[in-house]
């Protein structure tokens, strides 16, 4: 009887473990698709930057690094500024509000290292002209980065969390979203912009084959069990 019972129970985790499985290989698919997907927006032509009446509906899903663009003029003196790590270094990551005619669109212009902190030694990227950005849309980011929460106060930014940013500064009407610039070469050198990273790390099918591998020693556990004898 008790025999009887661990084999069910060792077949009920096998059926556990290979549901698991294929629930891996169908997010695979998904991640795929994803992958798809984001690789056309960042090929497509450039759009208008969202306006008001599409605030509501931005989302990660489907407008993640779509290529947008937008035109005005950059609010130098009210820029923020967020650590950041890259290919380049340690530094920042240069977020500046862009009035439009019609909306305030935080720009991350690119990257700045610690010795360019300060924006009089970049003065010549600083234009105070009209200038037409062109860039990816991002997703806020909001409260903070891993185990380093933005504290406003003290102007210490981890992450680009646009409410946030754009209350600190005093900001009027600003999109939900942030731009990353592109490649554009700025007076002086910097900021750096095109630095974005896109990335999505694909580890499905090695999560799928060590489930369905415990599937296959866990029946071969209940096989072994049952074949001893009484």
């Amino acid at each position: 009887m008790r025999r009887g019972i661990a084999v069910a129970a060792l077949i009920a985790v096998a059926a556990g473990f290979a549901a698991l499985g294929v629930w891996q290989l169908e997010r695979r698919v998904w991640k795929h698709e994803l992958v798809a997907a984001v690789d056309a927006r960042i090929h497509a032509a450039p759009v208008a930057a969202p306006g008001t009446d599409a605030w509501p509906r931005i989302g990660a899903k489907d407008d993640a690094y779509r290529r947008v663009t937008a035109r005005g003029h950059f609010r130098h003196d009210r820029e923020t500024l967020v650590q950041a790590v890259t290919a380049r270094g340690a530094g920042y990551w240069v977020l500046t509000p862009l009035e439009t005619p019609h909306f305030t669109l935080l720009v991350n212009r690119g990257f700045v290292p610690k010795g360019r902190r300060d924006p009089g030694t970049r003065a010549a990227g600083n234009s105070a002209s009209d200038v037409t950005v062109t860039g990816l849309l991002r997703v806020t980011e909001p409260k903070g980065a891993f185990l380093r929460s933005n504290d406003p106060a003290a102007n210490r930014w981890y992450s680009r969390d646009v409410a946030a940013i754009a209350k600190a500064r005093g900001l009027g009407w600003t999109a939900p979203y942030f731009v990353d610039a592109d490649a554009t070469p700025n007076p002086g050198g910097y900021p750096v912009g095109g630095l974005t990273v896109v990335r999505f790390p694909d580890n499905h099918m090695v999560y799928a084959l060590t489930w369905f591998a415990l599937c296959a020693l866990s029946l071969f556990f209940a096989g072994r069990l049952w074949r001893i004898r009484d």
